[in-house]
């Protein structure tokens, strides 16, 4: 019998074929996805029916001779009704509604619509010259309903004895690949991976693979979790680490996160993808979706399964990105008190992982200002009062702070060694201050954006606004005068100039001659990193520079000041490029090494 599609229903049958899809390929997965759905229907009847499910599976054909795709399951089937129902006018119960929405939004998807018409099978037309569908359901006639595309359909009786659904797809001549068994075979590895029912395609069965993530963790062994790892990643190496879990409220979704056995940025390959794959009921939808997770989690890779996400009509994008940026933020809170669980847990564990993917913790601590709070209780650090390769929380540090203690402070440098080495750590080790060392480029910037923590601020130990407490000097057998000290911090400010904004004789400094103090709102770090960023010349660094006059250094400088003035001043200006290089504020070391020359020219046998 022949049929038209009403006006509407045409209207919509044109911007699926010709609008909505921007991939060819996806009607392969929808009509997997279609046989996938048919095929459940009748297992789940057999079931209530009180009767073993049947065995069944998807079978797709191709043919480069008659150049045909061809599907079939042993479904449910349709009737005579349910096929002009379903395939007469293209989810009847809203074809005119949805036409007229998308005139209202002058061709854009609205915003409510997706997943209500149920178009997918529509896709198949990009493609298709010409498409057969023969089904029979149980108890009925076996019908054919047969479309070139155009506003014209048939239905009719046809000879089909099994139950089931076969849909044969005469292929356009522009897609020639759809008739190649190794393009279809890679379609449906790529997002139609994890259905129900066995594929075979040209008499190849694929291997059957379990969407384990909508398991319970219950029914899962470490092996399987590393086994679907590797497959799903491609790595020979187990993870380090995996979050597993499901949630019904306020979204119903399953989530398998994994944590990679090594960090690929670290290694030199460049900055990493986020590799976490978004499904709906066990269908890829998108294998890296764009703005899911936030940057800092680029590193991790997984499965995230909703039914709740709404698509739009070709499932190739999210209809509705508040929805789904609120399951990537359940999922991003879900996966920092994994690691919240496991620091408190595993000390031992969580810090084998901190050494390798730190890094990004700081960069979320530093740019993710919903969750810095969260991400700072997990960020670990060397620290004075421990040895090399022990870590500290910030709550261990104000755990053990000192009652008057307002400032959490940090020291930075390359290594351990340069920040020891420095004059700077001497005076806060003398008094019993805990200081966290921090060696990467990006501590800077972090620290300066967490801005302080359980109300203590961050203080870096060369600021020149620290007051610390006086405690007893060192004993000076041969202490300077107060004139002559008086005399020599008066004849360094003048040899100096503007060079220094103060000039001091007590505070920081235990053993070490000189140190500058930094009193510029720019922190050594951020001046380096601001001169790699912009070739324009940075002010000068605005200093006060500390002179220990107990330091056999600065005696024999006040005396040479008496015996040679000149060799004196350069003297004093290579301790001050000495103070300036430790605290990273020398620029420009062709003067100091050419001054140097000049003093050791001056030396006498």
């Amino acid at each position: 019998m022949d049929y038209k599609f009403k006006a509407e229903v045409k209207q919509v049958l044109d911007i699926v074929v010709n609008s909505l899809y921007t991939d060819k390929e996806i009607f392969v997965r929808e009509l997997v996805s279609n046989a996938s759905d048919a095929s459940s229907k009748a297992r789940y009847a057999a079931l209530a029916a009180g009767q073993q499910a049947p065995e069944l599976e998807i079978k797709i054909t191709t043919d480069k001779d008659a150049n045909t795709f061809t599907i079939e399951d042993s479904g449910c089937g349709m009737s005579a009704d349910e096929l002009l129902e379903n395939l007469g006018t293209i989810a009847h119960s809203g074809s005119k509604a949805f036409v007229n929405a998308l005139k209202e939004n002058k061709g854009q998807l609205p915003e409510g619509l997706i997943g209500q018409f149920g178009v997918g099978f529509y896709s198949v037309f990009m493609v298709a010259e010409k498409v057969d569908v023969y089904t029979k359901a149980d108890g009925s006639n076996a019908q054919h309903w047969s479309c070139d595309g155009s506003e014209d359909f048939t239905i009719e009786d046809c000879d089909k004895p099994e139950r089931g659904t076969k849909i044969v797809v005469k292929l356009k001549g522009d897609y020639k690949e759809f008739a190649s068994k190794e393009p279809v075979k890679a379609i449906v590895e790529k997002y139609s991976a994890f259905v129900d029912f066995p594929v075979i395609i040209d008499g190849e069965k694929l291997q059957a693979k379990q969407a384990i993530w909508l398991k319970s963790k219950s029914e899962l062994t470490k092996e399987q979790y590393e086994d679907f790892y590797k497959y799903f990643t491609g790595s020979y190496a187990a993870p380090t680490d995996y979050l597993h879990f499901k949630s019904d409220a306020p979204l119903e979704m399953s989530a398998l996160i994994y944590i990679p056995a090594e960090n690929p940025e670290a290694m030199g390959w460049g900055k990493c993808q986020c590799q976490v794959s978004l499904y709906c009921k066990k269908v890829l939808i998108d294998p890296e979706p764009k703005n899911f997770f936030p940057e800092w989690m680029r590193f991790v890779k997984g499965v995230v399964d909703s039914s709740d996400i709404p698509l739009n009509i070709s499932r190739e994008s999210m209809q509705d990105s508040g929805l789904t940026a609120k399951i990537g933020r359940l999922v991003q809170k879900k996966f920092i008190k994994h690691l919240a669980e496991t620091l408190k847990n595993d000390p031992k564990k969580y810090d084998e992982f901190f050494k390798k993917f730190g890094k990004f913790i700081k960069e979320g601590a530093s740019i993710d200002f919903e969750n810095k709070g969260e991400l700072a209780k997990l960020l670990r650090f060397e620290s004075s009062l421990f040895q090399k390769g022990q870590y500290v929380s910030l709550g261990d540090y104000i755990g053990r702070i000192k009652p008057d203690q307002k400032s959490i402070y940090c020291a930075f440098g390359p290594d351990r060694n340069a920040i020891e080495s420095a004059p700077y750590i001497e005076a806060f080790k003398a008094r019993g201050i805990e200081v966290l060392y921090l060696f990467e480029p990006i501590d800077t910037f972090m620290i300066g954006n967490i801005g302080e923590y359980d109300g203590k601020r961050f203080e870096n130990i060369d600021s020149a606004e620290i007051k610390l407490e006086d405690i007893p000097e060192k004993s000076d057998p041969n202490p300077m005068p107060e004139d002559k000290v008086k005399e020599l911090k008066d004849w360094v400010k003048q040899t100096l100039g503007d060079e220094v904004k103060e000039v001091l004789t007590k505070g920081r400094l235990v053993d070490s001659p000189a140190a500058v103090l930094n009193a510029d709102s720019i922190s050594p770090q951020m001046r380096a990193m601001l001169k790699a960023m912009n070739d324009s010349p940075l002010p000068k660094p605005v200093v006060d520079f500390e002179i220990n006059t107990k330091s056999p250094v600065i005696k024999n400088l006040a005396a040479l000041k008496e015996s040679s003035p000149e060799l004196a001043k350069l003297v004093l200006e290579q301790i001050f490029d000495n103070a300036l290089l430790s605290a990273g504020l020398l620029e420009n070391t062709t003067e100091m090494s050419k001054r140097l020359n000049e003093i050791l020219a001056q030396i006498k046998a």
